[in-house]
């Protein structure tokens, strides 16, 4: 599997491989067989958060961690082989992710933890907690898993003015806002621990992304070395200006694409499916399979079975095609499925083809959006 350099840390893999099922979709021996297939297959990134799996659900909260530190027991060999690439909860208007790490750390869920901020004791608490449910000492990369201040997020695309200072998930006034510095300072300090060798952003816009590298070069600690956004067919936004401010000629940040089968809609069959994400959980993640999604998704089936491609093919392929990608984010239920997301990394899509997904772009721009 061919790999690609990224700042801070060793080449990773242009495979990475999502976990956000595992332990609730996905028993543990079949997110350990997952593990297994995808190191084989060459792969060495590993995403999860804190939050895992989704949808949110106290239930589950911190089982995916779990699943993961128990296949790493397994296998110690492997520790130094595979990135581990973990995400630490911004705000939430419920405290189950606090109160888990407090079952992680002293077996106890603390009903009384505070609702999640990314303020440096909770970041520090939040990676104690992983550490902790994945056995291991250290994380290759901890990221913000979303930021802690009013940016329109999850598919809004529209910056209201009447928002500042609040946040869609916990309204507060502006006098509560992170400062960049405070947290860039727990991160560098983590850096110098070892508990972590990089730090990376999640569901970030172009200014965040310069705020934080302008943090860390006053601070004195290393910037951003990934970005984790939604990208695919559906959700091109990526591709314009926050490609030129990630660009390796101005912050070098890598992209790591998640939801670049948009849930499974761009799939052909991932909205019906019976069993499949869309079907079982309609509300979570809704803009993946709108009637516009599911309009375009159509259109690019219809193209794929003309070139003689999966749909899965075509969306994957293309998205490993960016210039501007470090590592696309795949996720299965199933093992046919995951392979089939392994092999798109090297199919070549030609001209003709890139064309023909360009022209149907145009006529559909990023259906995704809610705004």
């Amino acid at each position: 599997m061919r790999t690609v350099p990224l700042a801070g840390l060793p080449d990773v893999s242009v495979v990475c491989l999502g976990t956000m099922t595992w332990g609730s979709q996905n028993t543990e021996d079949e997110a350990h067989e997952q593990l297994d297939a995808f190191v084989a297959a060459g792969g060495n990134l590993i995403d999860t958060a804190e939050l895992y799996p989704v949808p949110p659900d106290p239930k589950y909260t911190g089982e995916t961690e779990l699943i993961i530190g128990r296949w790493l027991a397994k296998h110690p060999d492997l520790r130094s082989r595979v990135i581990i690439a973990t995400k630490v909860a911004g705000p939430m208007p419920r405290n189950f992710v606090s109160a888990a790490r407090e079952k992680a750390l002293t077996g106890t869920l603390d009903p009384a933890a505070p609702l999640p901020r990314l303020v440096p004791e909770q970041i520090e608490r939040g990676l104690a907690a992983s550490l902790a449910r994945m056995q291991t000492d250290y994380v290759d990369l901890l990221q913000l898993h979303w930021p802690d201040r009013y940016t329109p997020l999850w598919g809004n695309n529209v910056y209201m003015k009447e928002l500042e200072g609040k946040h869609e998930q916990q309204p507060r006034s502006s006098e509560e806002r992170v400062p960049f510095d405070d947290v860039v300072r727990c991160l560098g300090a983590l850096i110098e621990k070892g508990t972590i060798k990089a730090w990376g952003l999640s569901n970030e816009t172009s200014y965040g992304v310069c705020e934080w590298v302008h943090a860390a070069r006053r601070c004195g600690v290393p910037p951003p070395v990934t970005i984790q956004n939604d990208f695919s067919l559906l959700d091109r936004r990526f591709e314009s200006e926050l490609a030129e401010t990630c660009s390796s000629v101005n912050h070098n940040v890598g992209l790591l694409a998640y939801g670049p089968l948009a849930g499974g809609t761009l799939s052909g069959k991932g909205y019906s499916e019976p069993g499949s994400r869309h079907v079982l959980f309609p509300n979570f993640q809704a803009r993946y399979h709108c009637p516009a999604s599911r309009d375009a998704a159509e259109k690019y089936a219809q193209l794929a079975h003309s070139k003689g491609l999966s749909p899965t093919t075509l969306a994957l392929a293309w998205a490993y095609s960016r210039h501007f990608m470090t590592s696309v984010i795949i996720g299965a239920t199933k093992m046919k499925h995951l392979l089939e997301n392994i092999e798109a990394a090297s199919i070549v899509l030609d001209k003709d083809t890139l064309h023909a997904i360009d022209a149907i772009h145009r006529a559909a721009r990023n259906p995704n959006l809610r705004s």
